[in-house]
C-alpha cells in the first residue's frame, strides 16, 4: 500500500512520468531539482522565466512580496500569495494555492493542492486536491537526526534519508495546526483532525483524531 502507484494518481502532475520510475515516494526526493531543470527547458511560450531556473505560467498570479528561488516551476492558474517563501526545488502544479507565509522546499505539489496559510512543506509530496489547514506543517527531520523510517501496520521501511517530510495522497485533508512527523503518509480522502500530532500511516478514507485514534469514515475503529 506504500508504492507510488498505490498512493497517487500520477496523471495530475507534470512529475507523473518521473515518479512512475520509483517504487516508493521517498526515493524520488533526491531528484526533484534535476527534474525541474529538465522540465523547465521543455516549457513553451506559455511560461515566463521569472528568475534563473524559475519558470512561471503566464496565468499564475504571484504576489510582489513572494520569494521564489530556483529551480522551480509554477503551473497554470496557481496563486502564490503575500510573503510566500519558495526556497527552491519546488514543482507546483496547476490551480494550486501557496498562501501567506507558507514555506516550500524540495517538494512536489500535484494539481489543485492548497497550502494557503502559514504552512511548511519540506521534502514532501502532496497529491491531487490535498489541503493543509492554517498552521499545519510537515516535519522533515527527526530530533536525533537519524534516518527516517516509514512505519505501516508494524512494518518498517528504511528510507535511508535524514530528511523525509510527508506524503499526502489525493484529497487528503489536514486540520489546522497539525504536525505531520517525518515519514508520515496520509491516505486518499483521509482526514486529520486539527491540532493533531501524526506519525506513520493514516489509511485511506479514515479519520485521524487528535488523541491518535483512527476510525474509518463510517465510524468503525481501525
Amino acid at each position: 500500500m506504500l508504492t507510488i502507484n498505490q498512493l497517487l494518481d500520477l496523471s495530475h502532475s507534470a512529475a507523473g512520468s518521473y515518479l512512475a520510475g520509483f517504487s516508493y515516494p521517498w526515493q524520488a526526493l533526491d531528484g526533484i531539482s534535476g527534474l525541474i531543470c529538465a522540465l523547465g527547458k521543455t516549457l513553451g511560450e506559455d511560461y515566463r522565466l521569472l528568475a534563473p531556473d524559475v519558470w512561471v505560467h503566464n496565468t499564475a498570479v504571484i504576489a510582489p512580496t513572494a520569494f521564489i528561488g530556483g529551480p522551480c516551476i509554477i503551473g497554470p492558474n496557481t496563486e502564490v500569495r503575500h510573503c510566500a517563501f519558495i526556497r527552491g526545488s519546488a514543482l507546483i502544479g496547476a490551480d494550486c494555492v501557496v498562501g501567506n507565509s507558507t514555506e516550500i522546499k524540495n517538494a512536489i505539489l500535484f494539481d489543485r493542492v492548497q497550502v494557503p496559510h502559514f504552512n511548511y512543506v519540506g521534502d514532501s509530496i502532496l497529491g491531487y486536491c490535498a489541503h493543509m489547514g492554517a498552521g499545519a506543517v510537515t516535519s522533515n527531520v527527526k530530533s536525533d537526526q537519524s534516518p527516517v523510517v516509514v512505519r505501516m501496520n508494524g512494518e518498517r521501511f528504511e528510507t535511508g534519508r535524514q530528511k523525509v517530510g510527508a506524503v499526502l495522497c489525493d484529497h487528503a485533508e489536514i486540520g489546522c495546526n497539525s504536525v505531520l512527523n517525518p515519514g508520515t503518509i496520509v491516505g486518499r480522502c483521509a482526514t486529520v483532525y486539527p491540532t493533531s500530532c501524526v506519525r506513520g500511516f493514516v489509511p485511506p478514507d479514515s479519520i485521524y483524531k487528535t488523541d491518535g485514534t483512527i476510525v474509518n469514515k463510517t465510524g468503525r475503529d481501525l
